[in-house]
Order: structure tokens, then C-alpha cells, then sequence
């Protein structure tokens, strides 16, 4: 472990120097990857340091107890040891899950997709249930929502709504979210009191910016429409609404949430930036997937990860079969025992293979 933490430490001064040159400055995507790294790097480094002193006054205390001092202090040393040893296993645990390499994605801001599915109405109103539960769940969190596009459904909720999360480390928090959610409650068109099952999909996807994705113009098609509310009426006679198709993928996106277009085009040029980063992500993730277990999901949506059931006020996370008897604050945002839990469980997992691949290489 220590012969791996001075690795980094020496990597962060190399990083420190490389900051400095004006031929990196003058480079603004190198220059913004090599910043990111060294605050990534600035943290383990600050860990190693106090893990160093930590070692040092063990081996101080050590030596007072087997030297001729008196019997006081050697007492003292020992109750000192006693509380350094304690430390010192807390601290390794740390470190082992800070040395875990990181997706390079878990800093970025997200793009959040929900879309009704099975259920009709029941899943348009299911969908504006999650979106009110994540936008609660971003307030707590003091990050920034955008609302991106909408389509209202019928009889309330979205049949789609895409909207932007902006914050520190937003991904990485809230890439546990991809996947079919369910939902078991009596809809208000139930007549007979039946309890029904009905689901959305929640996509998460991480804000791909100009240098991730290169987009060049001639591969874009634009059209500009008039924003439309509930029912299709014309909110405003502008043609400020923007849909971009992107030529050689077919992939759509729009934008209608704001009165300029301007302001739409960038909010759906960094949505069709965000969708075609996926594309190379889900490649990663699925290649991943293959020689590892993952808590976080792949292409493939199809899978239900967690439910939400109303008569008996219970969240199932179907992944790590972590039940909650919550249901109204995870609702009202409440998301973070969850998430948490499911971070505890990725990390004892990449823990544990990466012990497995190290004794198979020894």
C-alpha cells in the first residue's frame, strides 16, 4: 500500500510541474484533464501524508514501551498505541476504497431521462413522481436542475422528461439510478380498489462537453418549431423550440424549455453531445460488465432495479435486496441511504476482485 501511495504522490508532483508549462496552459483540454487529476490526486496525497505520520508516531510509542522510560509513561504509550492501532486499520479501509481506480465519468454533471412505461396514465403520473422525487433529492444536495424537454401525459406526470443536474461529482452519485422502475399502488381510474403494477425508465448519463465529443456541423440537421404545452397548443408563436438530428447516428434530441433559441440549441446540442458520449460509454460498461459484476447498468434498461410499493409504504432495491419502510421521504427525496448503500456495495465488490486478482497473479 505505501509503495502504491508514494506512486500517486509522485505522479501528483509530476502532474504539479506539468501545470506549470505554458505549452500545457496553451492546450486547454490537456490543461483541464491534468487539473482534474491533480485534485484527484491532491486528495489521496493528503491521505498518504497523514498515514505516513500515523505510521511514525506507532513506531514512537513502540519504542518508548520496550525502552527504559518509566512505568507511567510506558503505560501511556501503551493506551496511545492502543488508540493509533484503532486509527490505523480505519485509515487503511479508507485508503483501500480511494485506491479503487475511479470511472474518470463520476465527476461530471448528468443528463436524467425518465420515460413512462408499462402502465398507460399510472406510468406518465409515476414518471412526474420520480422527477419531483429527483429534483427534491438535487435541492438537498444544493445542485442545479435544467429542464431540458417535456412531454406531459394525459392525465398528468410526463410521458418524458429530460432534465440536467449540475453540481460536483453528480455522476457518480446518481448512475445507480439507470434502470426500470416500478411502481405498485390503486390508480385514481381504478374503480374497484385493484392494486396495479406500472413502470418507468430512468436513464442517467453523464454531460459529455466539447472535448469528449467532437460534433461537426455538417453532420447536424436543425429544425426549429414552436414550443407546444398540454395538448399541443402553441405556447408562443416564436419558432424558438430546436430539434437536432444527428446525421450519421439518427439520434433526435430537442429542446423547447427555453424562449430563446439560442439557449435551446445549446441545452439540445449538449443533450445529442450527452447521448453520443453514451454510446462510447455503454461499449465500456458492457465490456465491463463482462469481466466483473457491476451495480450500474449497462446498455441494456430493461432491468427492474427497484420498486416502490404504496399499500405497505416499502422501497425494494432489487440489486442488494435492501428494503426500506420509507416509501413517502424516499419519495419526497430521501435518496441517499440508498445510494450510499449501493457505493458500499460497488466498492466491497471491486474489493474483492481486486484482492482475487491479486492473489491469482501471485
Amino acid at each position: 500500500m505505501l509503495e502504491k501511495l508514494a506512486q500517486i504522490k509522485e505522479r501528483w508532483e509530476e502532474v504539479k510541474n506539468l501545470i506549470a508549462d505554458p505549452e500545457i496552459i496553451a492546450d486547454m483540454k490537456k490543461y483541464i484533464r491534468l487539473s482534474k487529476e491533480l485534485k484527484d490526486l491532491g486528495v489521496i496525497v493528503e491521505i498518504y501524508e497523514k498515514y505516513k505520520l500515523l505510521l511514525s508516531n506507532i513506531e514512537s510509542s513502540k519504542n518508548i514501551m520496550s525502552g527504559d522510560e518509566e512505568d507511567e509513561l510506558k503505560a501511556m504509550a501503551k493506551e496511545e498505541l492502543e488508540e493509533l492501532t484503532k486509527q490505523k486499520a480505519e485509515l487503511e479501509d479508507k485508503i483501500k476504497v480511494m485506491l479503487i481506480p475511479k470511472d474518470p465519468d463520476d465527476a461530471k454533471n448528468a443528463v436524467v431521462e425518465i420515460r413512462a412505461g408499462t402502465g398507460g396514465d399510472e406510468a406518465s403520473i409515476f414518471a412526474g413522481d420520480l422527477f419531483r422525487m429527483y429534483t427534491k433529492y438535487c435541492d438537498s444536495r444544493n445542485w442545479k436542475t435544467e429542464l431540458v424537454d417535456m412531454t406531459e401525459g394525459t392525465s398528468g406526470g410526463y410521458k418524458e422528461v429530460i432534465f440536467n443536474v449540475i453540481g460536483e461529482d453528480i455522476f457518480g452519485q446518481l448512475k445507480y439510478e439507470s434502470g426500470v422502475h416500478r411502481v405498485q399502488r390503486v390508480p385514481k381510474t381504478e374503480t374497484q380498489g385493484r392494486v396495479h403494477t406500472s413502470a418507468a425508465t430512468v436513464a442517467i448519463l453523464p454531460e459529455a462537453d466539447e472535448f469528449d465529443v467532437e460534433i461537426r456541423d455538417e453532420d447536424i440537421k436543425k429544425d426549429t418549431f414552436c414550443s407546444s404545452g398540454p395538448g399541443g397548443q402553441s405556447v408562443n408563436t416564436t419558432y424558438s423550440a430546436i430539434r437536432l438530428t444527428h446525421i450519421p447516428t439518427g439520434i433526435v434530441v430537442q429542446c423547447q424549455d427555453e424562449k430563446s433559441q439560442l439557449k435551446n440549441y445549446n441545452k439540445a446540442l449538449a443533450n445529442l453531445r450527452a447521448k453520443l458520449y453514451e454510446m462510447e460509454m455503454r461499449k465500456r460498461t458492457e465490456e465491463l460488465a463482462r469481466k466483473r459484476k457491476t451495480l450500474v447498468s449497462t446498455g441494456d434498461r430493461s432491468a427492474k432495479i427497484r420498486t416502490y410499493n404504496y399499500p405497505q409504504g416499502r422501497v425494494t432495491e432489487h440489486r442488494i435486496g435492501l428494503t426500506r419502510y420509507d416509501l413517502q421521504n424516499i419519495m419526497d427525496g430521501d435518496l441517499q441511504e440508498i445510494i450510499d448503500e449501493l457505493q458500499l456495495a460497488e466498492n466491497a465488490q471491486r474489493l474483492k476482485e481486486g484482492t482475487s486478482d491479486t492473489q491469482d497473479s501471485e
